[in-house]
């Protein structure tokens, strides 16, 4: 244990990159319940919740989460008026992949096979994106939640190359933003994707414009743990500021309504789900690959 490092010296401390991978989303899960208020009565302390769990606990800004998600909840799946549908890396329609040009053409004709290689690097990308955000705000924004992103960034970095040597420390950080960006991106990954997405003249009512666009996943308590509560997508999204736990309970009553009113309910497996969205976003890919 050479220079000061009290587990360097082994191959398999990079191995605790996985366990922190499942911690490190746990505490993301906990963030957006705090993000939806979903955690305690005072917004006050489920802000300063979302603060320490987001930008000290993972170097995510709670800010930029906030905005971002509260838009993609008022009009999911909404091109245009939803940002987990808007232009980027990927194309969730065939007007989108049509202004592709170059290797971005290429992604997009193949990306329904990258989406999960692509994942790995969604941990990171909502890290930089957090900082971008701080960008234009007020002051006042910027120092608290700047400086709690910069006092994550020096404990994780300076934990990592203290107690690893320098290649450890870097393969150790790799296997953790990889699959932490992997697990989270998963998860997310159910909610709405291959479901309805509303045109510019539909004019959906609440209970249309959140259940036609969210699908849920069968699992019970496994998939309780592994996708946060998000499995009850149809329920979180007609009552964000449910607390996770309660979801379950809403089930029976929100499908029996939807039943009476002749609205489909989406339920699925999980690898039904992903077959789903893969299928869309091989679909829309398509006229690239001809």
């Amino acid at each position: 244990m050479g220079g000061g490092r009290v587990v360097g010296a082994s191959w398999w401390a990079v191995l605790l990159a996985v366990p922190l991978a499942l911690v490190s989303t746990r505490r993301a899960f906990l963030g957006h319940d705090a993000g939806h208020r979903q955690i305690a009565a005072s917004p006050r302390v489920n802000r300063l919740l979302g603060l320490v769990l987001g930008n000290l606990g993972l170097g995510l800004g709670y800010g930029w989460w906030n905005d971002k998600h509260n838009r993609h909840h008022a009009n999911p799946n909404h091109v245009g008026k939803d940002p987990d549908v808007g232009e980027g890396v990927l194309a969730w329609t065939r007007e989108q992949a049509a202004r592709r040009r170059g290797p971005g053409a290429w992604v997009i004709a193949h990306q329904a096979w990258l989406f999960f290689p692509l994942l790995l690097l969604e941990g990171v990308n909502l890290q930089v994106n957090s900082v971008l955000y701080l960008r234009g705000r007020a002051r006042r924004e910027q120092l608290t939640e700047g400086l709690l992103l910069a006092g994550h960034l020096a404990a994780y970095l300076g934990l990592a190359f203290t107690l690893l040597t320098p290649g450890k420390a870097v393969l150790f950080l790799a296997v953790h933003q990889g699959l932490f960006g992997l697990h989270l991106g998963s998860a997310f990954a159910h909610n709405h994707k291959g479901m309805a997405m509303p045109g510019p003249d539909d004019r959906w009512d609440h209970l249309r414009r959140q259940v036609l666009t969210s699908r849920n996943v069968r699992g019970g308590p496994v998939a309780d743990y592994l996708l946060g509560g998000l499995n009850y997508q149809i329920e979180h999204h007609l009552f964000p500021s449910v607390a996770r736990p309660h979801l379950r309970r809403l089930q029976p009553l929100v499908r029996e309504h939807c039943a009476r009113v002749g609205l489909p309910y989406a339920e699925t497996g999980a690898y039904a789900s992903y077959r789903q969205a893969l299928a869309h976003m091989n679909e829309v890919g398509a006229p690239l690959r001809d």
